[in-house]
């Protein structure tokens, strides 16, 4: 969290992880090279710098929708969360030469304009072996720009978290997107095998984690609280660890438990910075910190400590014979509620 907006804000962990992507991309980069050159030395350097950068992109594209349900499945995959519009951007600069040489070798030795012959090049728009798959690959490249150049917390902040969030959900249109042009292209035109095979692995991955996720999740918004005098039965206080929480479904919304030095607080599981998952976190310091990406709220009203000021609904608590109740009514966002002893 910052007091203000920097162009760049890098701590050291990001710095350690950008160095990583950098030298990941260049090796992988210089592989492709040397082997292409010595499996078709006849292929031209265009061509060469076309498939490296695009395969490259996909493979990036396709670890930064996997990052998402391995944290859902496993927390160790948290630090690569919190770096992951790093790993974004890198992906779309991957995309953006890959589009560009290609346009180039294509689209630029005429006489129109590159960017209206990528769309009237071919006018088969009827057909679907021979649709012009380039138009898909130009359509999800604007996408995934729009995305890299509102990935910083300025944009977050000014759009708001919802809008924000839902604007970066599009990636999953450009990885539709990007699958039928890599698809369509193999029909009509020569095609590395290895970057279909990179697709279908990757396809196969994206999807089996999203569901396994989405199986875990649904585990918590199943879950039938039993119901007393208007308090909702949720568990024992024995099953909340110190300094962690449980998350329970109230009411269609996710609330989160905490035990902090032996006393209880629910506040609403969704952070206000990118909607992670407040209760997947930790006590820190006597706040409340979202894994995703560290911003921290306190217990006992759901309040970020000052100078920030972000708010989270609060609910009330109650034990008897060990077992914690909720109350599902939910106070506003910053309402302070004792907390209740263990």
């Amino acid at each position: 969290m910052g007091l203000d907006y920097k162009l760049v804000l890098w701590n050291r962990h990001k710095k350690i992880y950008d160095k990583w992507i950098a030298i990941a991309m260049v090796f992988y980069l210089v592989v492709f090279f040397v082997l292409s050159f010595v499996t078709n030395p006849e292929m031209i350097a265009e061509t060469i710098i076309i498939r490296a950068f695009g395969s490259l992109a996909i493979i990036m594209l396709h670890l930064i929708l996997v990052i998402g349900p391995l944290t859902r499945i496993n927390a160790q995959f948290l630090p690569l969360l919190y770096n992951r519009r790093h790993l974004g951007v890198s992906m779309f600069l991957a995309a953006l030469i890959h589009g560009i040489f290609a346009t180039i070798q294509f689209h630029a030795l005429g006489i129109v304009n590159p960017i209206y012959s990528i769309f009237t090049s071919n006018m088969d728009y009827g057909s679907l072996t021979n649709f012009p798959f380039q138009v898909l690959g130009f359509l999800a490249l604007l996408i995934l720009f729009v995305m890299a150049s509102t990935s910083h917390d300025f944009f977050l902040h000014n759009l708001s978290a919802k809008i924000w969030k839902r604007l970066h959900m599009m990636v999953y249109v450009a990885y539709t997107l990007i699958i039928m042009h890599v698809f369509l292209g193999a029909f009509q035109q020569e095609t590395s095998p290895f970057t279909i095979g990179i697709l279908l692995v990757g396809f196969v991955a994206v999807c089996s984690l999203h569901l396994i996720a989405a199986f875990k999740e649904g585990k918590i918004d199943s879950y039938k609280a039993s119901q007393k005098e208007g308090w909702l039965e949720v568990c024992n206080i024995n099953e909340i660890e110190e300094s962690r929480a449980k998350i329970f479904t109230v009411v269609n919304e996710r609330v989160a438990i905490f035990k902090n030095e032996g006393k209880l607080s629910a506040v609403h599981n969704v952070c206000k910075h990118q909607g992670g998952p407040l209760g997947e976190g930790k006590i820190v310091d006597g706040c409340i910190t979202c894994p995703w990406h560290g911003y921290q709220y306190l217990p006992h009203n759901g309040q970020s400590p000052p100078p920030f000021t972000e708010k989270v609904k609060t609910y009330e608590l109650k034990i008897m014979n060990d077992m914690v109740y909720i109350n599902p009514a939910a106070f506003a966002e910053g309402t302070e509620v004792t907390p209740i002893s263990c």
